[in-house]
This record gives structure tokens, C-alpha cells and sequence, in this order.
């Protein structure tokens, strides 16, 4: 290359430079382009026009300008610098953090590119955990926490067939009331009836019963419980589950007994199941919290219904 065009190279590079420093970089990349025309194999060009496409949000065109960078100078960090810059701009934050490693590798006393590590790492375990709550929200399986009340209904109802029918209608309630949770951070009050298919007379008595003004008072709370023990009985219903958040409960406040009637479940938002059937009752508290500003079931806690029941017996125990 002589003289002149050295010069016209050089020019070039730094009016892309001036042009980059005051923040016009198309201008910059253009100029970093006519300059690449006339020194192809010069490093610097590509690695500062990168960072002029990775400024335009040009991603694929940067990250291949960092590439570039590194084929004709892999000793020097920039190019691992600046392909790290545009890995971490895609949120691929396990690469980003394998280019900034090499780039460390050739300087290692960039404090820069140390600072990059630590907000990457810190960036991918987030990213990881945000993963993980995605997929505990989408993949409700409340079946696997239930176990031992399969095998306590197959002992009390022997028929596959029937205890079969009760469990899955336990399961399916609960998780509808999840997946309800998780899109609108709420479950409505209701008692679900599992109806016997021959006996219930479906044109008066509906598997769903609203109860959200049940809990408002212990007047309320002892007529919309008789009312619910009549309904069972008269709908021939074999199971009964009911749903309600802890929001609303004025009364009964189980949350706040003393001694063996201790509450150990903080001050937590989430809401209760209680499962009835003639000879099994069960009540598990589902917890909720924020994570990653996503609303979080936590795996249900099994209670003491002798202790925290939301409502009184509904069937006459057997």
C-alpha cells in the first residue's frame, strides 16, 4: 500500500472515528467500510465497525465483523471483546461469557472485561432461573405431591375404577385453580362436586357451587356451610373440593391460632384445598410468591384439617 493511500486509509478510519464519538454510526460504519475496501486484512476496521453495528442494532452484521477481528488477529482481546459485546446484546449469555474469557486469556488485567464476567454470570443464572419458573408454571403435575392419598383412597374404595375417578377429580380441581393462579394471581371461592353420573339429577344441581361471601362472617360462614352439606347430600356427590384464597377469609382466620393450632406458613399469599369425601378429608395450603415478576405456586402444603379446616365436615362420615 504507499504513501497516499495510507494516508486516505488512515483518514478514513478517523472520520469514521470522529463520526463514531459523536454518536452517528451509520456514518461511522460507512466510513469504516470504504477504509476495509482499501486495507482488507486490517483488524482494528472490522472491530471498530462491529461496534458501530452492535450501536445500530445490526447483531448478525457485528458479530460477523467480530469474527473477522479475531480470524486476523487471534492474540488480540478486542476481537473477543467485541463478539462478547454482541453475544450479551442476542442474550446468549453462555457464549458472550466464553468470548469474554478469552479476551481476559490476552488481557488479564482488563477490569473491563472482569466487570463484563461478573454482570454476565450474574445475567446467565438469572436467565437460568427465570427458565426454571417458566417451566414450574406451565408444567403444573400436582399428581406427584398426592402419592400417599392415592394409595390411602385405593385402600378405602378398592375399586380402581372409583377411587381412580375420585383422585383425578382432585387433581384436575387443583390444578385448574394453579394455571388460574398463575394468569391472574387469583382463584375464585368455590366448592367442585363430583356427581354420581346415575343418580344426580344434573338438571338441578351443578358440579360448581360459588361460595365467595362464605367467609365474611361466622354467619355467613355456618349458613353457607349448611347449605353446602344439603347440596352434597341431595346431589348423590361422592367428592367434594373446595377452593378459596386466603385474601378473603375473615373468618375462619386459621392463620392465627396459638399453641398446636400455630400457624407455620408466614404471612404468605396463596389459597387452600380442602377435599371431602365420606371418609377421607384432606386440606393443603398452596403458597404463592413473585420470582422474576412471574407469580409463583409453591408445592402444596399438607395442614392438619383438625386444626386448620376452611369448612366444617361436608358428607356424613362413614
Amino acid at each position: 500500500m504507499g504513501e497516499s493511500e495510507a494516508k486516505m486509509e488512515q483518514s478514513l478510519k478517523d472520520q469514521g472515528n470522529e463520526f463514531f464519538k459523536s454518536g452517528n454510526y451509520l456514518k461511522a460504519a460507512a466510513l469504516y467500510t470504504q477504509a476495509i475496501k482499501q486495507d482488507p486484512n486490517n483488524a482494528t476496521l472490522y472491530s471498530n465497525r462491529a461496534a458501530a453495528f452492535l450501536h445500530l442494532v445490526k447483531l448478525n452484521k457485528a458479530l460477523a465483523d467480530a469474527e473477522t477481528t479475531i480470524t486476523l488477529k487471534p492474540d488480540w482481546e478486542k476481537g473477543y471483546f467485541r463478539k462478547g459485546c454482541v453475544l450479551e446484546a442476542m442474550e446468549r449469555y453462555d457464549d458472550a461469557l466464553s468470548a469474554f474469557e478469552m479476551a481476559l486469556k490476552y488481557n488479564p488485567q482488563s477490569s473491563e472485561v472482569s466487570r463484563k464476567i461478573k454482570r454476565l454470570s450474574q445475567l446467565e443464572k438469572e436467565k437460568k432461573r427465570a427458565q426454571e419458573v417458566e417451566s414450574m408454571r406451565s408444567n403444573v403435575d400436582m399428581a406427584k405431591h398426592l402419592d400417599a392419598l392415592k394409595s390411602e383412597l385405593s385402600g378405602k374404595y378398592g375399586a380402581e375404577e372409583i377411587s381412580g375417578e375420585i383422585f383425578s377429580f382432585l387433581v384436575e380441581t387443583m390444578e385448574m385453580a394453579v394455571k388460574s393462579w398463575h394468569e391472574s394471581s387469583k382463584v375464585d371461592a368455590r366448592v367442585y362436586f363430583l356427581l354420581d353420573k346415575d343418580k344426580t339429577d344434573t338438571e338441578k344441581y351443578a358440579p360448581v357451587v360459588n361460595i365467595d361471601k362464605a367467609f365474611e362472617s361466622p354467619h355467613t360462614h355456618s349458613s353457607c356451610f349448611s347449605f353446602l352439606r344439603q347440596y352434597a347430600e341431595d346431589s348423590f356427590s361422592r367428592a367434594a373440593c373446595l377452593v378459596t384464597p386466603k385474601s378473603i377469609i375473615s373468618y375462619p382466620q386459621v392463620w392465627k391460632g396459638q399453641g398446636s393450632r400455630k400457624w407455620k406458613h408466614g404471612q404468605t399469599d396463596g389459597f387452600f384445598v380442602q377435599f371431602e369425601t365420606p371418609s377421607i378429608r384432606k386440606l393443603w395450603f398452596l403458597p404463592s410468591s413473585t420470582e422474576k415478576g412471574q407469580t409463583l405456586c409453591r408445592d402444596p402444603v399438607a395442614l392438619d384439617i383438625s386444626v386448620h379446616e376452611v369448612l366444617p365436615r361436608l358428607f356424613k362420615e362413614v
